[in-house]
């Protein structure tokens, strides 16, 4: 297998954190260096405990350029900041977690373009390009949930609800973020207005090719730390059985994504790159569930998903992960 020299950018974080896990353990890639302002000098495992005796690599605040790819954990807005302030060479491409450059009309900087890296979605396009925008998690996961409904043109407006773990909002420290507020506590947040409804409806249009569905999103905080699960409800006229075909014929070429004949739960997704999809039918109504680990396929296992597919590296190469069931 060929090697890809890998550089990371913003590894204290929970995402930085994944991607170091994912990387050092990825038999196609070589971890060159690992970026990090405030904590340059000290070793990744004096942040990363978990990493103790994995990894000998230390944080450093400068670049290489003897690197294939760069990865971008930083918070939203200081993607597009660090690389209008350091001059990345043109031979490296970069993969941003951020939300930076997922919209089309915001997917360039300089010379540089972004692909929106839904490989469910764009897999040709993530093959020959050189840059990639990551999907936001709940993006991710609503999306995936929708897209053979709207491929078929049969999509209209769409009410979804869903729930998140604590290491969806960060490192950073907030009042809903800490342990004695999330324990024994859910929220509803950002209802109607949360930042990923924006990428969602352009992927749906995307495929339906009209402005003709919209996304009513309310998302919640959970009492867990990972994972992502999500319930979108949709007027269809399609039997039942129609529609499960619909979905596992859109999906048999993916090799993340998985239609589930029985009710799906959350422990069967964390810890690994998988999306789960069940759905159900009443009446007129179908409900499709979708559940993700918001810091794998909803982050950094997507990022190296898309980076085995800009290299033509096998795309679950470093990524057959276990659920943590138990």
């Amino acid at each position: 297998m060929k090697q890809v020299k890998a550089g990371i950018v913003g590894g204290a974080g929970y995402t930085g954190g994944e991607m170091i896990r994912l990387l050092i353990n990825h038999p196609g890639v070589a971890l060159s260096f690992v970026h990090s302002t405030s904590n340059a000098g000290n070793a990744v495992s004096k942040v990363h405990a978990d990493l103790v005796g994995e990894t000998d690599i230390v944080f450093t605040d400068s670049l290489r350029e003897d690197i294939d790819v760069l990865f971008l954990c930083v918070g939203h807005g200081d993607a597009r900041k660090f690389l209008t302030e350091h001059a990345v060479a043109a031979h490296i491409k970069v993969i941003d977690l951020s939300q930076d450059f997922r919209l089309a009309a915001k997917s360039t900087i300089g010379d540089r373009s972004f692909v929106y890296g839904l490989p469910e979605l764009n897999k040709v396009a993530i093959q020959t390009g050189a840059n990639i925008a990551n999907p936001g998690c709940f993006a991710t996961a609503i999306q995936l949930g929708l897209l053979p409904l709207a491929k078929a043109g049969v999509l209209g407006d769409v009410y979804t609800t869903g729930i998140t773990g604590s290491t969806g909002a960060g490192q950073g420290l907030s009042n809903t973020s800490h342990f004695s507020w999330r324990a024994n506590n859910i929220q509803a947040y950002k209802s109607l207005q949360h930042q990923h409804i924006h990428e969602i409806h352009q992927s749906l249009q995307q495929l339906q090719g009209n402005d003709g569905m919209y996304v009513n999103f309310v998302p919640w905080r959970g009492d867990f730390t990972r994972g992502i699960y999500i319930s979108s409800v949709i007027d269809c006229g399609l039997p039942a059985e129609e529609i499960r075909q619909l979905y596992k014929a859109y999906y048999q070429d993916h090799a993340f994504t998985y239609v589930s004949d029985g009710m799906i739960d959350l422990k069967q997704v964390v810890n690994t790159n998988k999306c789960l999809l069940h759905v159900e039918k009443q009446g007129t109504k179908i409900v499709v569930h979708s559940a993700i680990d918001n810091l794998l396929k909803g982050a950094s296992g997507q990022a190296v998903q898309n980076m085995n597919l800009l290299f033509g590296l096998e795309e679950t190469a470093g990524l057959r992960l276990k659920a943590n069931y138990f």
